[in-house]
């Protein structure tokens, strides 16, 4: 009887899945509320299929570069391991006219640290595609074309690079794309329900993360 109740009280005491999501202003959620974030909605839909989870843990702010996050997740001090890493950056690499080059550099270094926070397995590792900001209404009178090429040059490289390392890969773009009157009050950053949008393409990815898949 006493080593039945052991039993139940280790399960109980088990901790749920940690889950780490990297990146910049899209993680954070710029401009919409906390459990709007696409982190957060992610959560809710692995809990609502029965996949146990815990709130997410959020390294992002809003305008960092690959190596703005890399110099915040030294000062963070995240301890791994997680069952679940996302990593979604380079689009403040892409505005402010950096290169592809260094971008491939830095990214490839951030996607392995991702991988060792998640305890050195890489299936356990989503990178999620950088959106199309140019659609937005912020981008009026700028060269829609342009920064579309641009972004696409970097998700290409960091399709490749995840590609490499044997993580997985979530494209959100072309749901961006699709929709761009789906913006928050500042006309630049998603609102909730184009992140909900953006889930829908992570979920599946999620999902076989944290099954091991």
């Amino acid at each position: 009887m006493l080593t039945a109740f052991a039993a139940l009280l280790m399960l109980t005491m088990t901790p749920s899945p940690r889950f780490l999501a990297l990146g910049d202003s899209y993680t954070i959620g710029e401009s919409v509320a906390v459990a709007d974030r696409w982190p957060n909605q992610l959560t809710r839909s692995l809990l609502s299929k029965g996949i146990d989870i815990a709130s997410p843990e959020i390294i992002a702010k809003t305008g960092w570069t690959t190596d703005e996050l890399s110099s915040a997740i030294d000062a963070a001090k995240p301890h791994g391991p997680y069952s679940l890493v996302t990593v979604l950056i380079g689009v403040n690499n892409q505005y402010r006219g950096r290169d592809a080059g260094q971008y491939r550099k830095e990214f490839a270094a951030l996607l392995q640290r991702a991988i060792g926070f998640a305890g050195g397995d890489a299936k356990r590792v989503v990178v999620v595609s950088i959106p199309d900001w140019g659609v937005t209404p912020f981008a009026e009178g700028r060269d829609r074309a342009k920064i579309a090429a641009e972004i696409d040059r970097f998700n290409a490289i960091a399709a490749e690079e995840t590609k490499r390392a044997g993580a997985k890969y979530a494209d959100i773009t072309p749901v961006s794309r699709k929709n761009p009157t789906l913006v928050a009050p500042d006309g630049l950053h998603p609102s909730a329900a184009m992140y909900a949008q953006w889930v829908t393409v992570i979920l599946p990815q999620a999902e076989a993360a944290l099954r091991g898949h």
